[in-house]
Parts: structure tokens; C-alpha cells; sequence
């Protein structure tokens, strides 16, 4: 049987109202809406959903990983945060990284981005259990059920995970310690072929059993130190122990009278605020969609927005950010000074705001309208491809994302999260009032959307274009999600711009006379455009309305 990649979409948006699950994988839909129909809450069927996600796409995420939630509490209009991120191994310094020959420069990152320093520690475990237990209404136990037998009976792979499985294959599990576990001896499964995973299994059914207590302080967490150790690592068992996911205070601004939310640093949300109030600026609206000069100023937005985030986005408890100084509409509107509308502006510096003091991603709305956006990411496809002996998944390299410049607020020190390029959103609106006063709470406000857009640096930017086109179009969720995109290589700098298959030929040469450095991306090049979900809910109706992306193997079901 022969699949091909084709984003062509004809899909229409999915409706319901006893909730709906949207994810890159149908089987993990399934075991999404499976904890629905026995009563889960939207946090059951999101770590449902999540532990299928790692059986059937471990070439994205997994418990290996980490995590981030928003989620929605219908009872009392609140958003709350869940940082589920781990830290640098104690022992772990720049000085370390210099003496193991993995130093460059300050400008780069570590020279090996599998190398087992990159591996800090998995925090998704710990943020499916905290998930489960404040807003679920199950057991861990009955939450994994579902993933428990994917992975023992085995499933088949489907056509777009097939070919990052076979690429992640040849560039991490071939050269990885036990990466063989995931492949069929030695290859990647191939799409439509039956791949099981009993490590994996066992370790969900030690979890269901013990709690997170098994991962950072039982066998698994043994396993995991003693692969690390091997590799060249220096993770301990009190790494692990130590670790806990946090719940936060989560960060918003209003664009056009809807509040948009997403978490605070270490994550890098904060630049699709920023991005938006920058582009409040502008009369989008009156702009056609994916003309040049419209493109040009929402892709001015998000080089400012990441001249500013590469410098303020770390981890809080060693760098308190100024975020509300940077997401105040004073200095948004000093930085939309610097667009210009006619040309574009690629080396944007960051701003100096005064204080006053591979990835998935999976949305749940019940039927109560409980909501919750979740991400779980290994970051690089398998992360470091290295597989803790017996336990079916690997280990991330989010450390990868460490700046080795010891005076940037990035910079790696023992015990310190990375930046994250892995980020969920919400947006709600006020129910009542019928606009925001400066300064309110979000006491009264009623879930709009919960939506997010996998793919690194990518995902601010996808935020931006989604939140737009339900905002400023008013489209639905499938329509936002069909929208050609644009993607800014925002690691730098002055980075390429990557434009998808859709946008006019004359207006890419508009975009390109004005200075923008442009590419066009085809085929399996396209996922650098993002992998989204959005769920919208109607808050008079309780309607739910979802979408799910054509650039992966997904899609939105209702119960």
C-alpha cells in the first residue's frame, strides 16, 4: 500500500456537545473519548490520550519528555498552569559540558545535540499524575488502561509517523543505548505495520500501580540513571527524587477583546502575547488573507516577539522575566514603532522593558465545558534516542536548549530549566462583562478556544496565525487549521522564512522585494509549519466545535 503526505484538506470541523478530543493520532482519540464516555474529566481523557500518544507516536513525545497544561475549570471560570519540566542533573555545569569536548562557542549549543548531558530530568510522569489528581475524577490506573493495551496488543503505524519513526531511527535509536526496543529489529515500522511495545506497557502498569513514585524513585528511576551513566551522563537518583511538577500562575493579554492564555517561563508563550499585541496594532481584518502586506506585518510581529524571548525566556527561580512589563500595551507600543510596514527588519534586538520591581499536542473539552490544552514533547523526534533498559521509551534532549553563554539568563547551571519551546493555549471571553476592564481578573470569563500548534520554534508563531484566524476571521477550527502558514527560523536572528504551499506566487515575491529572505517548503518539509488542535466552545449553546490538522495522521471526534 502506497500513502502519501498531502495537506490538501477537505475536512469539516467536528461538532458535539458531551466533549471532544483532537490529537495527531486517531488511537489516541479513541482512548481520549474512551475515559470520556466513563465519566473522566477533560484532565482523564488528556492523559489518556497522552500515554497513547507515547505508545503510537514516541517519535514526538512521551514520558521520557516533559510537558506543559493549561486547563480550563468550568465550576469557576478558572485557567491554571501545569509546568511539568525538569531540571539539569546537579552535577551538570558549562565547565562540564567544556571538559567533555561538547563546547563550541557561547553562541551554540552543546556540539552533540544526543549527547546524554542534554537529558534533563523527564517531567512529564510527574504532570500526568498531578493532572489526574487535582482535576480528574479516575484513577491513575483506569487513565492508563488504554495505552496499557495499545502497547501489549500492538496497533498500526500510521502513514506521517512512519516517516519520522524511519528518520529518527536512523539518526538516534541506530546509534542509542537499547533504541532498539523501539524498532522492529533494527528498522523503523513501517505505515500500516503492527508495532507493540511491552517495555513500555510495563512501565504504564508500574505507574498504575505505585503512582510517579516508581519513575523517580522505584526500578524505573534506577533504569534511568544507569542508561545515562553509561551514555557519559551524570543524572543521579536525588535528580530524580527531587524533581516535582508545579502548578502556575498562567500569563494572558487581551487581543480584540478575547483574553488569550498561555504558561509563563520557562515556556515560550510568551512570545505569541507578545507577537498579538503587536499585531493589535494593525487592521488585520481589512487586510486579505495571505497578501503580502498582511503576512508581512504578522511576521514582523513575531521577530520582535523572539528578540525578546531568546533574551527573557528562562527559568524564573534564576531569572525572574518582566513579563508584565513586557506584555503591557505601553511597550508594545513603543516596539510596533520599529515595524515598518513597507520593508522588513531582520536583526530586531531585544527591547528593555522597566521592571517595577518534536512534540504533541492534544486538546480535551467535556461536556461540562472543563477544558484542558496539553503538550508533551521529547523535543528533537526521539529526544536522545537513549532507552532505559527494558522500559519502552526514550529520553529527551531538551538540555539541547541551553545557552552556554554564562551570562545569559538561559545558561545552563545545575538544577536549572531550559527554555522550552513547547507551549498550550486557551482563549476566553467575559460572560459577563462584555469587555475586559484593565486589570480584571478572569472572574466570569467563559472558555472560547483551547488550541495549540506542536513544532518548536514554530509554535508561537502558530498560535499567532491560529488565534488570528479565529479572532480576526472568525473562521472555525478546521478552517483556521487549513490555512497555509509561515514559519520564521527564530533560533537567530535574521533567521529564513519558510512560507507553505497555498500562498500566491506574486505575494511571495512581494514578501521577498521587501527583504524577507524567503524558502517555500513541499512534501514532508512542510511539518515545519506545525501540528495543531482547536477546540472551540460556544458559550451561550455549550456547542464544541473541533478541528484538527491535514499535516498530521489526527483528527477531532466527539463523544
Amino acid at each position: 500500500m502506497h500513502f502519501e503526505y498531502n495537506f490538501a484538506s477537505r475536512r469539516s470541523p467536528v461538532m458535539g456537545m458531551r466533549g471532544i478530543v483532537a490529537t495527531s493520532q486517531p488511537l489516541a482519540v479513541a482512548a481520549g473519548l474512551e475515559i470520556l464516555a466513563r465519566g473522566g474529566t477533560a484532565a482523564d481523557a488528556a492523559i489518556a490520550t497522552a500515554a497513547a500518544l507515547n505508545v503510537t507516536e514516541p517519535t514526538s513525545t512521551g514520558i521520557g519528555g516533559d510537558a506543559f497544561a493549561l486547563y480550563y475549570e468550568a465550576a469557576t471560570g478558572q485557567v491554571t498552569a501545569l509546568n511539568a519540566s525538569g531540571r539539569a542533573p546537579a552535577a551538570l555545569a558549562i565547565e562540564r559540558i567544556q571538559k567533555d569536548g561538547l563546547f563550541k562557542n557561547r553562541q551554540s549549543p552543546m556540539s552533540n545535540p544526543y549527547h546524554p548531558h542534554t537529558i534533563t530530568v523527564p517531567g512529564a510522569c510527574s504532570g500526568w499524575s498531578e493532572m489526574v489528581a487535582r482535576y480528574g475524577c479516575l484513577s491513575l490506573a483506569d487513565v492508563l488502561a488504554p495505552a496499557i493495551q495499545l502497547a501489549e496488543k500492538g496497533f498500526p503505524v500510521a502513514p506521517v509517523t512512519a516517516h519520522f519513526w524511519a528518520r529518527g531511527a536512523e539518526r538516534q535509536l541506530a546509534q542509542a543505548l537499547n533504541g532498539h526496543e523501539l524498532t522492529i529489529a533494527g528498522r523503523a515500522p513501517r505505515a500500516g505495520e503492527i508495532f507493540r511495545n511491552p517495555g513500555l506497557a510495563r512501565t504504564f502498569r508500574m505507574l498504575a500501580e505505585h503512582g510517579a513514585d516508581a519513575f523517580y524513585r522505584g526500578e524505573i528511576a534506577e533504569a534511568i540513571v544507569d542508561v545515562i551513566h553509561q551514555a557519559g551522563g551524570c543524572m543521579t537518583l536525588d535528580d530524580l527524587a527531587a524533581h516535582q511538577a508545579a502548578w502556575d500562575t498562567p500569563i494572558s493579554t487581551i487581543y480584540r477583546g478575547y483574553r488569550v492564555w498561555e504558561c509563563p517561563p520557562n515556556g515560550q508563550g510568551l512570545a505569541a502575547l507578545l507577537g498579538l499585541n503587536l499585531l493589535e496594532g494593525f487592521d488585520i481584518a481589512a487586510l486579505k488573507p495571505f497578501s503580502a502586506e498582511r503576512l508581512h506585518l504578522q511576521i514582523e510581529a513575531m521577530r520582535l516577539a523572539f528578540a525578546d524571548t531568546r533574551w527573557y525566556v528562562a527559568d524564573p527561580q534564576f531569572f525572574p522575566s518582566p513579563v508584565s512589563e513586557l506584555l503591557s500595551k505601553e511597550y508594545a507600543n513603543q516596539r510596533r514603532a520599529l515595524i515598518d510596514p513597507r520593508r522588513a527588519s531582520l536583526d530586531q534586538q531585544r527591547g528593555t522593558p522597566v521592571a517595577s520591581s518534536d512534540t504533541v499536542y492534544l486538546s480535551v473539552v467535556d461536556g461540562e465545558g472543563n477544558a484542558c490544552s496539553f503538550i508533551n514533547s521529547n523535543y528533537m523526534g526521539f529526544g536522545t534516542g537513549i532507552v532505559p533498559k527494558g522500559w519502552g521509551f526514550s529520553l529527551q534532549n531538551r538540555g539541547h536548549n541551553f545557552s552556554l553563554d554564562p551570562e545569559h539568563p538561559n545558561a545552563l547551571m545545575p538544577g536549572k530549566r531550559p527554555y522550552h519551546t513547547i507551549i498550550p493555549s486557551m482563549i476566553t471571553v467575559p460572560s459577563p462583562p462584555t469587555h475586559f476592564p484593565e486589570g480584571e481578573g478572569q472572574r466570569g470569563e467563559s472558555l472560547f478556544a483551547s488550541f495549540g500548534v506542536m513544532g518548536g520554534f514554530m509554535q508561537p508563531q502558530g498560535h499567532l496565525q491560529v488565534a488570528s484566524a479565529l479572532i480576526d476571521d472568525q473562521l472555525d477550527p478546521q478552517a483556521a487549521l487549513d490555512r497555509p502558514r509561515f514559519c520564521i527560523d527564530a533560533a537567530t536572528a535574521g533567521g529564513a522564512l519558510d512560507l507553505e504551499e497555498g500562498i500566491f506566487p506574486a505575494e511571495i515575491q512581494k514578501l521577498a522585494d521587501m527583504g524577507h529572505p524567503v524558502r517555500m517548503a513541499s512534501g514532508y518539509g512542510r511539518a515545519v509549519f506545525g501540528r495543531g488542535q482547536v477546540i472551540c466552545r460556544d458559550p451561550e449553546s455549550g456547542a464544541l466545535t473541533g478541528g484538527s490538522d491535514p499535516r498530521a495522521d489526527g483528527c477531532a471526534m466527539s463523544l
